[in-house]
């Protein structure tokens, strides 16, 4: 009885946090189910702090990230950035959105998928309210879906991958080898998909007489911390270590080093940051713990072997899609833990163990809340006072993640 009622609260916990009744935000829903499975005992206070502090390095990786996207925007760097992209696209549609395209692809390999998402889309917004576009929808679209979709170039590209592997994280050398296939037809099918789903909507005239900003020393010196995090997340992931602390470091000295350039009080950061992303990421981590008590690692586990044991090829073809599947049903926050605990407990082939992993990170492709990335992405949009329907998310993602999602598994199968 306790097993099921565990599963009751965390099915509707989860499914809350997707769906977002009555529009109450994610981290309500999530940390209403982490403190009713504490107030009913189907989880210790110890066990309840144990699957929290499993999130001490998401919560550092993002408060960095956040603090540095918010300070960026504060110093208007985005609407620097912005001008310079319209500017460049010289009144093209299509050309726009393959400049933002390819910028989207360079911040997740070297910044995270959460970066994109964070620090990509306030940049966009701008981008669009500069060049007078009408219908933007199209090309906010792209920092959702390279979010995911370049998220396995590189181990620092997507935190869910050092979860995955945990203390068993290839060199970097192997890799590349691994996964550089993959990771080149999953970028460029969702570029092609995407950009066929949105051809009507790019049909849209750009302004062409885009006045160019002066950046402010604030802003340089925000540049300059975003390009010192990458080169820190690089050294870390070289290293092997988390990426959670140089990002919050980083993140810190940045905007501190900004605010007294700029004479500014630290509120004025602190206030436009969404400090809901944590609370709703610590309900997650319990919820994942309350289901590992329920025996669902050694089950998986089982299931695991024996589809290994009959065939690998077919376990990673079945291990790939089911897992795309459940991070766009619970979310791939908490597939990703759940899977990196399976993997670690059972000795399974490298492809199978691709394929999960293209699964948790490109999967979420597929509906509004599949990653935290894509949550981080409706948090930004919703300040930039732009909103995207549930349906109409789904029925691009439908297309566009999976034939992207079969040709990176089919490059796993391949090689």
């Amino acid at each position: 009885m306790t097993q099921i009622t565990i599963w009751i609260i965390s099915i509707v916990s989860i499914g809350a946090v997707i769906i977002r009744p009555f529009r109450v935000p994610e981290a309500v829903w999530a940390v209403a189910g982490a403190l009713l499975l504490l107030v009913l005992r189907l989880l210790s206070p110890s066990e309840e702090l144990k699957g929290i502090a499993k999130g001490t390095d998401v919560y550092l990786f993002l408060t960095g990230m956040m603090l540095l996207a918010e300070t960026a925007r504060e110093e208007k760097l985005f609407d620097w950035l912005a001008a310079h992209a319209t500017r460049r696209a010289k009144g093209s549609p299509g050309r726009l959105f393959l400049l933002i395209y390819g910028v989207g692809t360079i911040v997740t390999i070297f910044l995270s998928n959460d970066a994109t998402a964070v620090v990509l889309t306030p940049a966009v917004a701008a981008a669009m309210r500069v060049a007078k576009v009408e219908r933007p929808l199209p090309y906010l679209l792209i920092c959702a879906f390279i979010a995911n979709a370049a998220s396995f170039v590189l181990p620092i590209s997507n935190p869910a991958n050092l979860v995955i592997y945990g203390t068993h994280m290839p060199p970097l050398l192997r890799w590349l080898m691994q996964y550089t296939a993959p990771s080149i037809l999953s970028i460029v099918i969702t570029f092609l998909m995407l950009r066929w789903t949105q051809r009507r909507q790019l049909r849209q005239e750009i302004a062409t007489d885009i006045p160019q900003p002066v950046l402010s020393p604030g802003g340089k010196l925000a540049l300059w911390g975003i390009g010192g995090t990458g080169a820190a997340l690089l050294v870390a992931s070289g290293l092997d270590l988390k990426l959670g602390l140089p990002t919050a470091i980083t993140g810190i000295l940045t905007s501190g080093i900004v605010l007294v350039r700029t004479r500014k009080t630290p509120w004025t950061v602190i206030k436009g940051i969404s400090w809901s992303v944590i609370p709703l990421v610590a309900g997650l981590f319990v919820i994942v713990e309350a289901l590992g008590n329920t025996g669902l690692i050694d089950t998986l586990s089982g299931w695991l072997h024996r589809g290994v044991s009959q065939s690998t090829a077919a376990s990673a073809w079945a291990s790939g899609a089911s897992i795309a599947v459940a991070s766009n049903l619970m979310n791939n926050l908490p597939v990703g833990l759940i899977s990196g605990q399976v993997l670690q407990t059972s000795h399974v082939p490298g492809m199978v163990q691709r394929a999960v992993l293209i699964g948790v990170d490109l999967g979420p492709n597929l509906s509004i809340t599949g990653s935290l990335a894509t949550i981080l992405w409706l948090v930004a949009l919703r300040r930039e006072g732009q909103t995207v329907s549930t349906w109409s998310f789904l029925k691009t993602g439908a297309l566009v993640m999976t034939v992207a999602l079969v040709a990176a598994l089919g490059a796993v199968w391949l090689t």
